[in-house]
Protein backbone atom coordinates (compact mmCIF):
# COMPACT_ATOMS: atom_id res chain seq x y z
CA UNK A 1 0.00 0.00 0.00
CA UNK A 2 1.05 3.91 -0.86
CA UNK A 3 2.95 5.26 2.07
CA UNK A 4 0.61 8.23 1.81
CA UNK A 5 -2.45 6.35 1.63
CA UNK A 6 -1.86 4.11 4.80
CA UNK A 7 -1.17 7.68 6.88
CA UNK A 8 -4.58 8.56 5.68
CA UNK A 9 -6.07 5.71 7.99
CA UNK A 10 -4.20 6.16 10.61
CA UNK A 11 -4.76 9.78 11.13
CA UNK A 12 -8.55 9.82 10.59
CA UNK A 13 -11.07 9.15 12.38
CA UNK A 14 -11.47 5.17 11.03
CA UNK A 15 -8.38 4.62 12.66
CA UNK A 16 -9.74 3.35 15.28
CA UNK A 17 -11.66 -0.13 13.51
CA UNK A 18 -8.58 -0.78 11.13
CA UNK A 19 -7.51 -3.77 12.90
CA UNK A 20 -11.56 -4.91 13.19
CA UNK A 21 -11.91 -4.42 9.34
CA UNK A 22 -8.74 -6.26 8.20
CA UNK A 23 -9.43 -9.12 10.96
CA UNK A 24 -13.17 -9.27 9.24
CA UNK A 25 -12.05 -9.89 5.63
CA UNK A 26 -9.31 -12.34 6.65
CA UNK A 27 -11.28 -14.02 8.89
CA UNK A 28 -14.24 -14.69 6.32
CA UNK A 29 -11.67 -15.96 3.65
CA UNK A 30 -10.44 -12.64 1.02
CA UNK A 31 -7.51 -13.06 -0.77
CA UNK A 32 -4.65 -10.78 0.33
CA UNK A 33 -5.09 -8.81 -2.79
CA UNK A 34 -8.63 -8.28 -2.14
CA UNK A 35 -7.97 -7.06 1.21
CA UNK A 36 -5.44 -5.15 -0.08
CA UNK A 37 -7.66 -3.16 -2.28
CA UNK A 38 -10.24 -3.21 0.09
CA UNK A 39 -7.88 -1.14 2.43
CA UNK A 40 -7.11 0.77 -0.19
CA UNK A 41 -10.37 2.20 -0.98
CA UNK A 42 -11.17 2.63 2.77
CA UNK A 43 -7.97 4.98 2.99
CA UNK A 44 -9.46 6.77 0.14
CA UNK A 45 -12.82 7.08 1.73
CA UNK A 46 -10.93 7.95 5.23
CA UNK A 47 -8.61 10.75 3.60
CA UNK A 48 -12.45 12.37 2.17
CA UNK A 49 -13.34 12.47 5.56
CA UNK A 50 -10.18 14.05 6.75
CA UNK A 51 -10.73 16.83 3.85
CA UNK A 52 -13.91 17.48 4.70
CA UNK A 53 -14.06 17.81 8.03
CA UNK A 54 -16.57 14.95 8.05
CA UNK A 55 -17.56 13.51 11.72
CA UNK A 56 -17.53 9.80 12.24
CA UNK A 57 -21.21 9.86 13.24
CA UNK A 58 -22.50 11.08 10.00
CA UNK A 59 -20.93 8.21 8.53
CA UNK A 60 -23.76 5.81 7.15
CA UNK A 61 -25.10 4.34 3.57
CA UNK A 62 -25.97 8.12 2.35
CA UNK A 63 -22.83 9.46 2.78
CA UNK A 64 -20.94 6.23 1.23
CA UNK A 65 -23.38 6.57 -1.55
CA UNK A 66 -22.30 10.31 -2.15
CA UNK A 67 -18.84 9.42 -2.36
CA UNK A 68 -19.00 6.88 -4.87
CA UNK A 69 -21.02 8.97 -7.09
CA UNK A 70 -20.29 12.12 -6.60
CA UNK A 71 -16.58 12.19 -5.28
CA UNK A 72 -15.04 9.45 -7.00
CA UNK A 73 -15.80 10.19 -11.09
CA UNK A 74 -14.08 13.89 -10.10
CA UNK A 75 -11.29 12.47 -7.51
CA UNK A 76 -7.60 14.46 -7.08
CA UNK A 77 -6.39 13.25 -4.71
CA UNK A 78 -3.37 12.03 -4.13
CA UNK A 79 -1.60 8.96 -3.91
CA UNK A 80 -2.55 5.38 -5.55
CA UNK A 81 -6.21 5.68 -4.81
CA UNK A 82 -9.03 3.49 -5.67
CA UNK A 83 -11.74 5.17 -8.52
CA UNK A 84 -13.62 1.79 -9.63
CA UNK A 85 -16.72 2.34 -8.14
CA UNK A 86 -17.56 -1.45 -7.65
CA UNK A 87 -14.95 -2.43 -5.42
CA UNK A 88 -15.21 0.95 -3.36
CA UNK A 89 -19.12 0.37 -2.69
CA UNK A 90 -17.92 -3.03 -2.25
CA UNK A 91 -15.40 -2.26 0.33
CA UNK A 92 -17.42 0.50 2.49
CA UNK A 93 -20.34 -1.92 2.46
CA UNK A 94 -18.32 -4.08 4.94
CA UNK A 95 -17.03 -1.52 6.39
CA UNK A 96 -19.95 0.21 7.56
CA UNK A 97 -20.98 -3.33 10.06
CA UNK A 98 -17.91 -2.78 11.63
CA UNK A 99 -18.06 0.36 12.87
CA UNK A 100 -21.79 -0.06 14.37
CA UNK A 101 -20.38 -3.58 16.04
CA UNK A 102 -17.58 -1.28 17.49
CA UNK A 103 -20.37 1.57 18.57
CA UNK A 104 -18.35 3.99 16.53
CA UNK A 105 -21.46 5.56 14.14
CA UNK A 106 -25.41 4.54 15.16
CA UNK A 107 -27.33 2.30 14.00
CA UNK A 108 -28.77 2.34 10.35
CA UNK A 109 -31.34 6.07 9.85
CA UNK A 110 -34.89 4.71 10.46
CA UNK A 111 -37.12 5.46 6.71
CA UNK A 112 -40.10 7.28 8.48
CA UNK A 113 -40.39 9.80 11.30
CA UNK A 114 -39.90 8.81 14.74
CA UNK A 115 -43.70 8.88 15.61
CA UNK A 116 -44.47 6.42 12.83
CA UNK A 117 -41.36 4.49 13.38
CA UNK A 118 -41.93 4.04 17.00
CA UNK A 119 -45.79 3.18 15.99
CA UNK A 120 -44.11 0.43 13.24
CA UNK A 121 -42.19 -1.31 16.06
CA UNK A 122 -45.69 -2.13 18.58
CA UNK A 123 -47.25 -3.30 14.90
CA UNK A 124 -44.05 -5.22 14.39
CA UNK A 125 -44.31 -6.94 17.54
CA UNK A 126 -48.09 -7.51 17.60
CA UNK A 127 -47.34 -9.66 14.10
CA UNK A 128 -45.07 -11.35 15.87
CA UNK A 129 -46.00 -12.21 19.07
CA UNK A 130 -49.68 -12.37 19.19
CA UNK A 131 -50.07 -13.02 15.37
CA UNK A 132 -47.59 -15.42 14.95
CA UNK A 133 -46.10 -14.30 11.55
CA UNK A 134 -42.89 -14.75 10.69
CA UNK A 135 -40.59 -11.85 9.20
CA UNK A 136 -40.86 -11.92 5.93
CA UNK A 137 -44.37 -11.54 5.79
CA UNK A 138 -44.21 -8.72 8.50
CA UNK A 139 -41.31 -7.14 6.13
CA UNK A 140 -44.22 -7.21 3.66
CA UNK A 141 -46.60 -5.35 5.39
CA UNK A 142 -44.78 -3.02 7.69
CA UNK A 143 -43.57 -0.42 4.52
CA UNK A 144 -47.16 0.07 3.27
CA UNK A 145 -48.24 0.26 6.47
CA UNK A 146 -45.96 3.00 7.29
CA UNK A 147 -46.46 5.30 4.09
CA UNK A 148 -50.17 5.06 5.18
CA UNK A 149 -49.46 6.64 8.21
CA UNK A 150 -46.83 9.04 6.98
CA UNK A 151 -49.94 9.94 4.42
CA UNK A 152 -52.56 10.37 7.36
CA UNK A 153 -49.83 11.88 10.28
CA UNK A 154 -46.63 13.12 8.42
CA UNK A 155 -44.43 14.17 11.12
CA UNK A 156 -47.01 14.42 13.70
CA UNK A 157 -48.29 11.81 16.43
CA UNK A 158 -50.31 8.94 15.25
CA UNK A 159 -53.86 9.34 16.51
CA UNK A 160 -56.76 7.93 14.64
CA UNK A 161 -59.24 9.93 15.83
CA UNK A 162 -57.97 12.57 13.17
CA UNK A 163 -58.64 10.65 10.21
CA UNK A 164 -62.02 9.55 8.43
CA UNK A 165 -62.54 7.06 5.68
CA UNK A 166 -61.37 9.71 3.42
CA UNK A 167 -58.00 10.09 4.31
CA UNK A 168 -58.31 5.57 4.06
CA UNK A 169 -59.60 6.08 0.18
CA UNK A 170 -57.56 9.13 -0.82
CA UNK A 171 -54.24 6.68 0.36
CA UNK A 172 -55.47 3.66 -1.51
CA UNK A 173 -56.32 5.79 -4.81
CA UNK A 174 -53.01 8.40 -5.06
CA UNK A 175 -52.49 8.96 -8.65
CA UNK A 176 -48.98 8.12 -10.34
CA UNK A 177 -48.86 4.27 -8.95
CA UNK A 178 -49.77 2.10 -11.32
CA UNK A 179 -49.51 -1.01 -9.39
CA UNK A 180 -51.16 -4.34 -10.82
CA UNK A 181 -54.11 -5.92 -8.46
CA UNK A 182 -51.80 -7.81 -6.75
CA UNK A 183 -49.74 -5.10 -5.31
CA UNK A 184 -53.44 -3.30 -4.59
CA UNK A 185 -54.51 -6.58 -3.18
CA UNK A 186 -51.03 -6.60 -0.89
CA UNK A 187 -51.69 -2.72 0.11
CA UNK A 188 -55.13 -3.14 1.56
CA UNK A 189 -54.58 -6.13 3.37
CA UNK A 190 -51.72 -4.40 5.10
CA UNK A 191 -53.88 -1.15 5.71
CA UNK A 192 -56.26 -3.31 6.85
CA UNK A 193 -53.79 -5.79 9.58
CA UNK A 194 -52.78 -2.62 10.55
CA UNK A 195 -56.19 -1.08 11.51
CA UNK A 196 -57.23 -4.58 13.10
CA UNK A 197 -54.10 -4.16 15.57
CA UNK A 198 -55.37 -1.11 16.72
CA UNK A 199 -58.70 -1.99 17.49
CA UNK A 200 -57.50 -5.31 19.17
CA UNK A 201 -54.66 -4.42 21.14
CA UNK A 202 -55.12 -0.48 21.23
CA UNK A 203 -59.44 -0.86 21.80
CA UNK A 204 -59.68 2.32 19.01
CA UNK A 205 -63.24 2.64 17.40
CA UNK A 206 -61.85 1.94 13.59
CA UNK A 207 -64.72 -0.10 12.40
CA UNK A 208 -65.28 2.57 9.40
CA UNK A 209 -62.28 2.92 8.36
CA UNK A 210 -61.78 -0.62 7.91
CA UNK A 211 -65.03 -0.68 5.88
CA UNK A 212 -63.42 2.12 3.97
CA UNK A 213 -60.21 0.14 2.19
CA UNK A 214 -61.35 -0.83 -0.75
CA UNK A 215 -61.48 -4.71 -2.31
CA UNK A 216 -59.31 -5.44 -5.01
CA UNK A 217 -60.89 -6.87 -8.15
CA UNK A 218 -59.38 -10.60 -8.30
CA UNK A 219 -60.88 -13.71 -9.31
CA UNK A 220 -59.66 -16.98 -7.44
CA UNK A 221 -58.49 -19.17 -9.75
CA UNK A 222 -58.70 -17.03 -12.68
CA UNK A 223 -55.43 -17.73 -14.31
CA UNK A 224 -53.45 -20.76 -15.40
CA UNK A 225 -50.53 -21.68 -13.47
CA UNK A 226 -47.01 -20.37 -15.09
CA UNK A 227 -44.94 -23.17 -15.25
CA UNK A 228 -42.78 -25.33 -18.07
CA UNK A 229 -43.51 -27.69 -20.07
CA UNK A 230 -41.50 -31.00 -20.14
CA UNK A 231 -39.06 -29.92 -23.30
CA UNK A 232 -38.40 -26.21 -20.92
CA UNK A 233 -37.66 -28.50 -18.07
CA UNK A 234 -34.65 -30.47 -20.24
CA UNK A 235 -33.56 -26.34 -21.71
CA UNK A 236 -33.71 -25.21 -18.29
CA UNK A 237 -31.34 -28.03 -16.56
CA UNK A 238 -28.74 -28.28 -19.12
CA UNK A 239 -27.94 -24.41 -18.88
CA UNK A 240 -26.05 -25.75 -15.52
CA UNK A 241 -22.49 -26.43 -16.40
CA UNK A 242 -22.13 -29.16 -14.02
CA UNK A 243 -18.51 -29.36 -14.45
CA UNK A 244 -18.23 -26.06 -12.92
CA UNK A 245 -18.66 -25.45 -8.71
CA UNK A 246 -21.20 -22.87 -9.75
CA UNK A 247 -23.06 -25.17 -12.09
CA UNK A 248 -23.06 -28.14 -9.45
CA UNK A 249 -24.37 -25.92 -6.99
CA UNK A 250 -27.13 -24.01 -8.91
CA UNK A 251 -28.05 -27.93 -10.64
CA UNK A 252 -28.71 -28.99 -6.99
CA UNK A 253 -30.60 -25.76 -6.38
CA UNK A 254 -32.82 -25.73 -9.25
CA UNK A 255 -33.17 -29.44 -8.87
CA UNK A 256 -34.90 -28.46 -4.95
CA UNK A 257 -36.88 -26.20 -6.85
CA UNK A 258 -38.31 -28.52 -9.64
CA UNK A 259 -38.34 -31.77 -7.96
CA UNK A 260 -39.62 -30.83 -4.28
CA UNK A 261 -41.32 -27.77 -5.16
CA UNK A 262 -39.36 -25.82 -2.50
CA UNK A 263 -39.45 -21.97 -2.03
CA UNK A 264 -36.22 -19.65 -2.94
CA UNK A 265 -35.86 -19.05 0.67
CA UNK A 266 -36.40 -22.77 1.84
CA UNK A 267 -34.07 -23.77 -0.54
CA UNK A 268 -31.22 -20.99 1.08
CA UNK A 269 -32.33 -22.50 4.68
CA UNK A 270 -31.25 -26.22 4.03
CA UNK A 271 -28.66 -27.41 6.82
CA UNK A 272 -26.59 -30.41 6.45
CA UNK A 273 -28.08 -31.68 9.50
CA UNK A 274 -31.82 -31.80 7.57
CA UNK A 275 -30.72 -34.52 5.42
CA UNK A 276 -31.59 -37.80 6.27
CA UNK A 277 -29.64 -40.15 4.11
CA UNK A 278 -30.47 -43.51 5.77
CA UNK A 279 -34.50 -42.88 5.51
CA UNK A 280 -34.18 -40.39 2.37
CA UNK A 281 -35.60 -37.38 3.47
CA UNK A 282 -35.52 -33.84 4.33
CA UNK A 283 -36.41 -31.47 6.64
CA UNK A 284 -37.91 -27.93 5.53
CA UNK A 285 -37.53 -25.77 8.50
CA UNK A 286 -40.14 -23.52 9.51
CA UNK A 287 -40.69 -20.96 7.19
CA UNK A 288 -44.02 -19.61 5.71
CA UNK A 289 -45.76 -22.00 7.12
CA UNK A 290 -44.21 -21.50 10.56
CA UNK A 291 -43.87 -25.46 10.89
CA UNK A 292 -41.08 -27.66 10.13
CA UNK A 293 -42.00 -30.81 7.72
CA UNK A 294 -40.26 -33.72 6.56
CA UNK A 295 -40.59 -34.47 2.87
CA UNK A 296 -39.23 -37.45 0.67
CA UNK A 297 -35.88 -36.67 -0.95
CA UNK A 298 -36.02 -37.46 -4.58
CA UNK A 299 -33.19 -39.95 -6.35
CA UNK A 300 -32.24 -36.78 -8.80
CA UNK A 301 -32.67 -34.78 -6.38
CA UNK A 302 -30.51 -36.31 -4.16
CA UNK A 303 -27.70 -37.20 -6.32
CA UNK A 304 -27.58 -33.54 -7.09
CA UNK A 305 -26.74 -32.72 -3.34
CA UNK A 306 -24.36 -35.16 -3.19
CA UNK A 307 -22.36 -34.24 -6.46
CA UNK A 308 -22.32 -30.80 -5.15
CA UNK A 309 -21.40 -31.80 -1.71
CA UNK A 310 -18.35 -33.86 -2.85
CA UNK A 311 -17.05 -31.89 -5.37
CA UNK A 312 -18.45 -28.20 -5.30
CA UNK A 313 -19.39 -27.09 -1.50
CA UNK A 314 -16.36 -25.18 0.34
CA UNK A 315 -14.83 -26.80 2.78
CA UNK A 316 -16.12 -24.75 5.71
CA UNK A 317 -17.65 -25.21 9.42
CA UNK A 318 -20.76 -23.72 8.51
CA UNK A 319 -23.77 -26.30 8.58
CA UNK A 320 -25.67 -24.85 5.45
CA UNK A 321 -26.04 -26.64 2.82
CA UNK A 322 -25.53 -24.00 -0.28
CA UNK A 323 -22.31 -22.25 0.73
CA UNK A 324 -20.75 -18.53 -1.21
CA UNK A 325 -18.09 -19.67 -3.63
CA UNK A 326 -16.21 -16.28 -3.24
CA UNK A 327 -15.40 -14.39 0.22
CA UNK A 328 -16.90 -14.47 2.52
CA UNK A 329 -16.56 -18.20 2.07
CA UNK A 330 -18.05 -19.35 5.08
CA UNK A 331 -21.45 -17.37 4.48
CA UNK A 332 -24.48 -19.44 3.46
CA UNK A 333 -26.59 -18.02 0.46
CA UNK A 334 -30.48 -16.51 0.87
CA UNK A 335 -33.17 -16.50 -0.75
CA UNK A 336 -32.28 -13.16 -3.26
CA UNK A 337 -28.94 -15.40 -4.47
CA UNK A 338 -31.18 -18.10 -5.23
CA UNK A 339 -33.61 -16.19 -7.26
CA UNK A 340 -30.91 -14.49 -9.25
CA UNK A 341 -29.24 -17.75 -9.98
CA UNK A 342 -32.39 -19.16 -11.49
CA UNK A 343 -32.92 -15.93 -13.26
CA UNK A 344 -29.54 -15.99 -14.72
CA UNK A 345 -31.01 -19.65 -15.96
CA UNK A 346 -33.85 -18.30 -17.48
CA UNK A 347 -31.78 -16.12 -19.78
CA UNK A 348 -29.69 -18.90 -20.54
CA UNK A 349 -32.39 -21.41 -22.13
CA UNK A 350 -34.18 -18.05 -23.74
CA UNK A 351 -37.65 -18.46 -21.42
CA UNK A 352 -36.86 -15.02 -19.68
CA UNK A 353 -39.72 -13.43 -21.20
CA UNK A 354 -41.87 -15.98 -19.14
CA UNK A 355 -40.63 -16.31 -16.41
CA UNK A 356 -38.54 -14.81 -13.55
CA UNK A 357 -38.64 -15.69 -10.18
CA UNK A 358 -38.38 -19.35 -9.07
CA UNK A 359 -42.58 -19.50 -8.30
CA UNK A 360 -42.56 -20.72 -11.61
CA UNK A 361 -40.57 -23.85 -10.52
CA UNK A 362 -42.88 -24.69 -7.81
CA UNK A 363 -45.87 -24.22 -9.88
CA UNK A 364 -44.15 -26.72 -12.85
CA UNK A 365 -43.41 -29.32 -10.25
CA UNK A 366 -47.20 -29.57 -8.95
CA UNK A 367 -47.80 -29.92 -12.67
CA UNK A 368 -45.84 -32.67 -12.94
CA UNK A 369 -47.41 -34.41 -10.00
CA UNK A 370 -50.73 -33.89 -10.95
CA UNK A 371 -50.32 -35.38 -14.37
CA UNK A 372 -48.32 -38.13 -12.99
CA UNK A 373 -51.57 -39.10 -11.19
CA UNK A 374 -50.83 -37.42 -8.13
CA UNK A 375 -54.01 -36.57 -5.91
CA UNK A 376 -54.60 -32.92 -5.26
CA UNK A 377 -54.13 -33.90 -1.10
CA UNK A 378 -50.66 -35.63 -1.94
CA UNK A 379 -49.84 -32.34 -3.93
CA UNK A 380 -50.86 -30.49 -1.03
CA UNK A 381 -48.83 -32.20 1.46
CA UNK A 382 -45.79 -31.82 -0.64
CA UNK A 383 -46.22 -28.22 -1.39
CA UNK A 384 -47.27 -27.91 2.71
CA UNK A 385 -50.47 -25.99 1.87
CA UNK A 386 -52.60 -25.31 4.67
CA UNK A 387 -55.86 -24.75 2.99
CA UNK A 388 -56.79 -27.69 0.02
CA UNK A 389 -58.54 -24.80 -1.86
CA UNK A 390 -54.95 -23.31 -2.76
CA UNK A 391 -54.32 -26.51 -4.37
CA UNK A 392 -57.47 -26.56 -6.30
CA UNK A 393 -55.99 -24.38 -9.16
CA UNK A 394 -53.58 -26.98 -10.66
CA UNK A 395 -57.18 -29.09 -11.87
CA UNK A 396 -56.94 -27.00 -14.34
CA UNK A 397 -53.43 -28.18 -15.61
CA UNK A 398 -54.83 -31.95 -15.65
CA UNK A 399 -55.21 -32.31 -18.89
CA UNK A 400 -56.44 -36.12 -18.75
CA UNK A 401 -58.59 -35.69 -16.72
CA UNK A 402 -59.85 -32.26 -18.47
CA UNK A 403 -60.08 -34.56 -21.68
CA UNK A 404 -62.47 -36.61 -20.45
CA UNK A 405 -64.82 -33.90 -19.45
CA UNK A 406 -64.78 -32.25 -22.60
CA UNK A 407 -68.13 -32.64 -24.89
CA UNK A 408 -67.91 -34.20 -28.09
CA UNK A 409 -67.86 -32.19 -31.15
CA UNK A 410 -70.99 -31.94 -32.97
CA UNK A 411 -71.27 -33.93 -36.11
CA UNK A 412 -68.72 -36.46 -34.59
CA UNK A 413 -64.98 -36.65 -34.60
CA UNK A 414 -62.61 -34.40 -36.85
Amino acid sequence: MHWLSNRWLKTSVLAGSTDSYIGYLRCHGYSADTVRHYVRSVCHFAYWLTKNKIQLPRVDEKLVHQFVTEHLPACDCPGLCQHGRGDVRAALRRLLPILRADGRIPPPRIEFPPAVHSELQHYDSYLAETCGLVPITRTGRLPWTGRFLVHCFGDGPVDLIRIGPREVVDFMAQPNKNYKPATMAVIAAAVRSYLRYRSFACADDVQKLIAAVPATARWSLAALPKHLTPDEVTRFLATFNQRTVAGLRGYAMARCLLDMGLRASEVAAIQVDDLNWREGTITIRPGKSRRADTLPLPVPTGKAIVRYIRKARPKSESRALFLRHMAPLDLPINAAFVRGHIQQAYIACGLYKRFTGTHALRHTAAVRMRCAGASLKEIADVLRHRNLNTTMIYTKVDLPKLAELAAPWPGGQL
